[in-house]
């Protein structure tokens, strides 16, 4: 095992580059990329940068050199043989060659676009465009590199034995929450959480600790390099990047009004079992349900991505009573904002009533909240988004107006659109 504190205190990049692969990121952007690959390929996007933790100056903390040095890196990455292997042999939910022949080719040539990179005050501009298969996948990257440099600038700061200090607590701490998840029946829980990491390494560690500490009970990671090199399950299904780009390209509102529809009978077409699973909250859960197709009433499950999480499972499942279904045979999947506590609240509230299953991430992978002076390691809200499609702005609404994004006036649009009434705001924490 990896003496992380000796790493740290002794790393230079080029040993340790922040991105080590193209596989280093999460599974369900694979699984879109090829989904984009076969149906939108032509589509151009533009990929931004969001910091919603403005008391974070990114700018400040982070040298611009260093940033372009690892973004350069992660350029130079191309699909290695292994990963290639694994890819096209392995079995992903129960099916073998999930990734096409031709998607496989078009992955293994493979150079990530070029990026534009400015300053603005403290914080950093960092964008990305160009056709969505290949702009799509410097999201994960982009924010891991942040993420980590972020943290690097504060560990710096700190002596060798200040580190292997902060990396046992932080140990600790997290061993804490696994042993707080031990023997409850039925719960299932899995790391969704290389996003927001603290590092690799870290992530790498915690995924070891969950399988140790929890063992049937950890699913496995959404991070495909460590599930190939743990000989775990990799994890993932699609994510609001698809319904925001397909409704972005509508021509008219009715058009607007079928895209999140649109979006699901594509992925319909291309996967089957727990891959079926609905996101619904990019455009409120409660309206994408009451105008759903009854084809979805079928799917495996569904995922709660934002809103109060207690709420939008029981939104689902009246619908699922209400179409005809046993909410006892579907599966929701809790993914915001999760930590031990909560995920055993939710657990004990749902469980017999509905399967269960729970994405743990940036409280997973980067609780370093309260380990160090000042607290300037604890977790902050940054992502990276699709912001246009084809020239036209994309919008999302989420359970959760705090995680609204897009312009004022296509937001207004959007709502009208698909019946958005007065939501609930809820703090934004990661």
């Amino acid at each position: 095992m990896v003496d992380i504190a000796t790493r740290v205190w002794n790393h230079k990049w080029k040993i340790d580059p922040i991105v080590r692969s193209l596989i280093d990121t999460d599974f369900y952007k694979l699984l879109m990329c090829q989904s984009v690959f076969r149906n939108k390929p032509d589509t151009q996007v533009t990929f931004s940068l969001i910091n919603r933790s403005k008391h974070v100056p990114l700018a400040k903390l982070i040298d611009e050199g260093e940033l372009r040095e690892q973004l350069d890196h992660i350029r130079s990455l191309s699909l290695k043989r292994g990963e290639s292997t694994w890819m096209r042999g392995n079995t992903f939910y129960g099916k073998r060659q999930m990734f096409t022949p031709e998607f496989m080719d078009w992955f293994e040539a493979l150079r990530l676009p070029a990026y534009h990179l400015e300053r603005k005050g403290d914080q950093y501009e960092l964008t990305f465009e160009g056709s969505w298969p290949e702009v799509m996948l410097w999201e994960i990257p982009a924010l891991a590199v942040l993420m980590e440099l972020r943290g690097r600038a504060v560990l710096n700061e700190m002596g060798k034995f200040e580190l292997q200090v902060l990396y046992a607590r932080a140990m600790t701490k997290l061993w804490e929450k696994i042993e707080q998840l031990k023997g409850h029946e039925g719960l299932r829980v899995a790391d969704f959480g290389t996003r927001r990491r603290h590092s690799f390494l870290w992530q790498d560690w915690c995924v070891q600790a969950m399988g140790e500490g929890l063992g049937p009970q950890f699913a496995g990671t959404s991070n495909c390099l460590i599930a190939k090199n743990r000989d775990l399950e990799a994890i993932g299904t699609n994510a609001h990047e698809l319904p925001m780009v397909y409704s972005a390209l509508a021509q008219d509102d009715a058009a607007l009004a079928r895209a999140p529809y649109d979006v699901l009978s594509d992925w319909h077409d291309e996967h089957d079992g727990n891959l079926r699973i609905i996101l619904p909250d990019t455009y409120g859960t409660q309206g994408f349900l009451d105008n759903a197709p009854d084809w979805l009433a079928g799917w495996t499950g569904i995922r709660i991505d934002s809103g109060d999480p207690a709420t939008g499972a029981e939104v689902a499942i009246k619908w699922w009573q209400d179409r005809g279904e046993d909410p006892r045979d579907k599966l929701v999947i809790f993914s915001d904002g999760l930590d031990a506590a909560k995920i055993i609240e939710l657990h004990k509230q749902f469980k017999g009533r509905v399967k269960v299953s729970f994405g743990w991430g940036t409280m997973l992978t980067n609780d370093f909240k309260g380990l160090t002076r000042d607290d300037r390691l604890a977790p902050f809200s940054l992502v990276c988004k699709a912001v246009s499609a084809n020239g036209n702005p994309t919008v999302k609404l989420s359970d959760n107006p705090n995680k609204a994004m897009g312009p004022e006036d296509e937001i207004a649009r959007y709502k009208r659109v698909f019946g958005v009434g007065a939501q609930d705001a809820m703090d934004v924490v990661v």
